[in-house]
């Protein structure tokens, strides 16, 4: 056979073994552990997978001078860049070991063989000297040049008679280091395609995860039940590609989101055996076939479902399943994305509880306040009644109304969400008191946009501010002062803003005020710190208060309340 033949024939059969090694790696089982470097399975894996690449680039050469024009090193080289010197050297083991055996007594075997194992040892010595820059197609191609060039050279040396080795050599050299040079190349640049889209596909899929968690997280807030879970299979259906998604608890269906809503119903009964199983065991399951989900109904439409237990710490609250139908096929990423979602609404499940526990204390916090409040304004009250008494009785009558109407909603203030109304009113009440006592020297200007008035806040969590502006801004300074108290619509939030032209606050005492555990600032700005912790508590530390001040010039506090579903309910209840 001519060089240009063998040539010819060792290319095509270069095509032939990395169509091959891409339809192989391409199948997600062998991805699974082909690109988990770290394992002992994963190295065994590799070995044995390019040794035997390596014994079918014997098979593929041609029989040339009692030897054999081969594309071993191609699978050899590939298998120490891509595993390093062990995957390396037992790759070339396998495929040196077998060409040894096949032909023992050639004149040939142990230089070829010899060969094969050191090409391989060497690739993987330039794995760890280059670590993730070995997959390089252009350095491959390089040290399977070299590598030929070098297994020519024990050909002539070990191999006798040296006129039949130098023979052999004269046709055998340019085929095989053009062929193994090409197919090195091609190898490796199969597998960082592999490798590049893998990377692609585990990134969309964590994209999918956080995107679904975003739009479920403000939902499951409030725990698992049937509205958080109706909401958070809305926002999975809408997002994944499933023929349905459902969410129980450990004994109905919460919701159910697509096909077979027929018969799988929301509030009733888990009714598919493979649910029990998972609430039981506590395993997630991948079933691929419409007998194992155990569902009755005889037109059920599901031939494969996913089931991932949902969990609060260590007890098992619920399941998340994922329905796959003849047209809508489920695969292992999205078994992977649904565990991955279980586990980061297991989290947020945990974390109701220490929101309820938050809530508690933001609770009695507002009792702490109030203890601090109710006395001294009382007193104080009292007495500017008592004069009015004689010289305004009428003024008295309106006062007192007003006194009775702030302390019955600050005794009730602990009640959780009230309308924006509702603590305005307060406000009136407390500024109409303070008028009486102080006269001309406090000037009050309240501004709030049409619509508002419903907008569920916290209790008890404007008024301090206003009194804080008083009491520590205009009373103490000559000639009063005023206050405006601006509230307007911006979106989905309630922009809130406290604006005082009193003493300001000294910038030492306002690098303070707001911490939580202050010995300092303890017994000062009370109202201001409780309310800025309870909303960092409700809505999260980015809703905390900003506040702006300076000697002389005055205060202004601005904060946000957004408009959540859990308000919503609140003040309607």
């Amino acid at each position: 056979m001519t060089i240009t033949a063998l040539i010819t024939v060792l290319l095509k059969h270069v095509g032939l073994l990395i169509v091959g090694a891409f339809v192989l790696l391409s199948i997600s089982s062998v991805q699974e552990i082909n690109f988990k470097k770290n394992s002992i399975y994963n190295r065994l894996f590799l070995i044995v997978f390019f040794g035997l690449f390596g014994i079918l680039g014997t098979y593929s050469g041609n029989a040339i001078f009692h030897s054999i024009a081969n594309l071993r090193a191609m699978a050899v080289i590939t298998a120490g860049l891509f595993g390093g010197p062990l995957v390396g050297f037992g790759a070339g083991l396998i495929a040196g070991g077998h060409r040894f055996i096949i032909d023992p007594w050639g004149f040939s075997a142990v230089a070829c063989s010899l060969a094969t194992i050191l090409e391989g040892f060497f690739a993987g010595y330039i794995h760890l000297r280059f670590k993730e820059r070995s997959l390089d197609w252009s350095r491959g191609m390089l040290l399977a040049f070299v590598g030929e060039v070098f297994h020519m050279s024990l050909v002539l040396i070990f191999s006798r008679p040296f006129d039949q080795a130098l023979a052999l050599v004269q046709v055998i050299a340019l085929p095989m280091i053009i062929g193994n040079t090409l197919g090195t190349g091609l190898f490796l640049h199969v597998i960082k395609t592999i490798q590049d889209f893998r990377e692609k596909q585990d990134s969309t899929q964590a994209q999918k995860i956080f995107d679904i968690a975003n739009n479920t997280v403000r939902h499951l807030r409030g725990g698992l039940n049937m509205q958080t879970a109706q909401a958070s299979a809305k926002i999975i259906y809408q997002r994944l590609p499933v023929a349905a998604v459902a969410i129980t608890d450990t004994t109905q269906v919460l919701a159910h989101v697509g096909a077979g809503d027929d018969h799988h119903l929301a509030t009733k009964a888990i009714r598919t055996e493979s649910t029990r199983n998972v609430l039981a065991t506590g395993k997630a399951i991948f079933l691929k076939h419409h007998s194992q989900i155990g569902c009755n109904h005889s037109d059920c439409p599901f031939y494969s479902a996913i089931i991932v237990p949902l969990k609060k710490g260590e007890t098992i609250v619920g399941t998340l399943k994922f329905y796959g139908s003849a047209t809508m096929e489920l695969n292992r990423i999205q078994f992977e994305i649904a565990k991955g979602l279980t586990d980061l609404f297991s989290i947020q499940l945990e974390l109701e509880d220490i929101q309820v526990k938050d809530k508690l204390l933001a609770h009695a916090e507002i009792k702490h306040l109030q203890a601090q409040i109710n006395p001294h304004f009382l007193f104080n009250s009292l007495n500017t009644i008592a004069s009015f008494c004689r010289t305004k009785p009428e003024k008295a009558r309106e006062l007192i109304l007003d006194l009775s109407l702030y302390m019955r909603k600050n005794l009730d203030s602990s009640r959780g969400y009230i309308p924006l109304s509702s603590e305005l009113e307060q406000i009136n009440s407390y500024l109409a008191i303070e008028k009486a006592r102080f006269g001309e020297l406090i000037q009050i200007n309240i501004d709030v946009e049409p619509g508002c008035e419903d907008w569920p806040i916290p209790s008890l969590i404007i008024q301090p501010l206003v009194e804080n502006a008083i009491k520590h801004g205009i009373r103490s300074r000559e000639g009063g002062g005023s206050i405006s108290l601006t509230i307007y619509r911006n979106m989905d939030r309630l922009d809130v803003t406290v604006q005082d032209d009193g003493l300001g606050i000294a910038k030492e005492k306002l690098d303070t005020l707001l911490r939580k555990n202050d010995l300092e600032s303890h017994t000062e700005g009370v109202g201001l710190r409780n309310s800025n912790q309870r909303l960092e508590q409700i809505y999260g530390p980015e809703f905390g208060m900003e506040i702006s001040s300076s000697s002389a010039k005055g205060t202004v506090i601005s904060f946000q309340i957004p408009l959540l579903q859990d308000e919503l309910y609140a003040a309607a209840g």
